[in-house]
């Protein structure tokens, strides 16, 4: 596609570049944007994506997404849930808090462990995880983790790291498939998963 101005290809190219936008939208938002010039409009919508990306921060507890150190999750939560569900991603959180069926705190752990992608145990949120349970007072850690083959392998390696602990190790209901990812399964499913969690019993791989 030719255009007459090299400033629309160049917010054309950028907005493209954002995960499900192709050139015929990101074309229609470039386009609606020079049709509303007026500055509140334009200010109401680029301030909040600035604002966003420089000051957005990483949960020091929990790794979730935070406007200060902490996360809302754990400063509502912290005193009062014993329980911890630990997930792939913040996606994953999103994903669960939208059931209204667990209110308790969670431990992201950015993804799960495959050689063959090059993502090992030290490139995950793993040892800040046994570090929480160790020094509180969290009786049940459950594994919301996407049942892939690279997500049993990580339940399994976890609930040999927290075994020592005495820590209740339990796994959502096998309402979700195996092989489909968390972020995907329906809210009924994923939130009756939530409820209906059984025990992780660790059997040799």
């Amino acid at each position: 596609m030719s255009y007459s101005s090299k400033l629309l290809q160049e917010a054309v190219a950028a907005l493209s570049m954002l995960p499900g936008i192709g050139k015929k939208s990101a074309l229609r938002l470039s386009l609606y944007l020079i049709a509303e010039r007026q500055e509140d409009v334009l200010r109401e919508f680029i301030a909040p994506i600035a604002k966003m990306i420089s000051d957005i921060k990483f949960c020091q507890i929990c790794h979730n997404l935070a406007d200060g150190e902490i996360c809302s999750i754990c400063v509502e939560r912290s005193h009062k849930s014993n329980t911890i569900c630990v997930v792939e991603s913040i996606r994953d959180v999103m994903a669960i808090e939208d059931t209204d069926q667990y209110q308790g705190l969670y431990h992201v752990l950015g993804g799960v462990i495959s050689p063959l992608d090059g993502i090992a145990v030290e490139h995950l949120n793993i040892e800040s995880l046994v570090k929480r349970v160790e020094g509180h007072n969290i009786q049940e850690v459950i594994m919301a983790v996407s049942p892939t083959i690279e997500g049993e392998t990580t339940i399994y390696y976890l609930s040999k790291r927290l075994q020592p602990l005495g820590v209740r190790v339990t796994l959502l209901a096998r309402g979700i498939s195996f092989g489909g990812e968390l972020e995907y399964a329906d809210g009924l499913t994923l939130g009756r998963s939530i409820v209906t969690r059984v025990p992780y019993e660790i059997s040799e791989l």
